[in-house]
């Protein structure tokens, strides 16, 4: 008998062969560049990122965030908002809710403090004042946060989310992003995990469902043809927004 539907596949390829065999195939529509995007940069707190300090940072490419700075250099340049993420909590914690409950450690997320060297941009980070800066409890930065009025703000129609975890906030910030109507761009490069099999896993998922995973260069290629923009004119004017 013969069925139309798929049996779970097991078929003894590494997470890191699936995505390479999903990627080179070039037939695969993709949800593509709008007009206008954000860079959203997920979680590149010291918490995160310094594997010299914390035993809860990890590295992916070594040029993660030159990577990012590049692409938010490119941003600016042409007008378009780019947008920093981290996460922190009370020192009761009671505002982390049940995420913060299964440990309860010095290198526990619940005890990422305001203020402290865990909360703090790494400082290899380029953040420009004009970028939008806040502090969120959840995985999404869509959730609880100035997030899809600043979008709405700026008229954006395109979200390229980096950062960290990519099995973790940024794959949550990316499905949210499509579940809010923006066309979601995930570079490679940009993305960071613990382990191969968790990124490239998710990348694999990203790509199929959610999301256009595309190598760096292909966004900044898109960003370098964009116009700039004519002062007084284009997009929406940054104003203060709570975070």
């Amino acid at each position: 008998m013969t069925i139309p539907g798929t049996r779970m596949v097991v078929d003894g390829r590494t997470a890191r062969e699936i995505f390479d065999s999903v990627m080179a195939n070039a037939a695969r529509k993709k949800f593509g560049f709008g007009r206008r995007l954000a860079l959203l940069n997920v979680d590149f707190q010291q918490a995160y990122t310094r594997i010299d300090r914390f035993a809860t940072a990890y590295e992916t490419d070594p040029d993660q965030i030159t990577h990012v700075n590049r692409l938010a250099a490119l941003c600016r340049a042409k007008g378009m908002p780019v947008v920093w993420t981290r996460v922190a909590y009370a020192d009761n914690a009671q505002d982390a809710g049940v995420w913060g409950t299964r440990t309860d450690t010095p290198d526990s997320l619940q005890n990422i403090k305001y203020g402290s060297d865990r909360h703090a941009f790494d400082d290899r980070c380029e953040i420009a004042p004009d970028d939008l800066q806040f502090t969120k409890r959840m995985p999404s930065a869509f959730f609880e946060t100035p997030l899809a009025s600043y979008l709405v703000f700026h008229r954006v129609d395109t979200v390229v989310v980096t950062g960290g975890s990519t099995s973790g906030c940024v794959r949550a910030t990316a499905v949210d992003s499509l579940s809010h109507g923006y066309r979601t761009i995930v570079p490679v490069e940009t993305c960071a995990d613990k382990h191969e099999s968790y990124h490239y896993a998710n990348l694999t998922d990203l790509q199929l469902k959610y999301a256009d995973v595309e190598p760096v260069a292909a966004v900044a290629a898109w960003l370098e043809q964009c116009p700039s923009p004519v002062p007084g004119e284009g997009g929406a004017r940054r104003e203060a927004v709570g975070g």
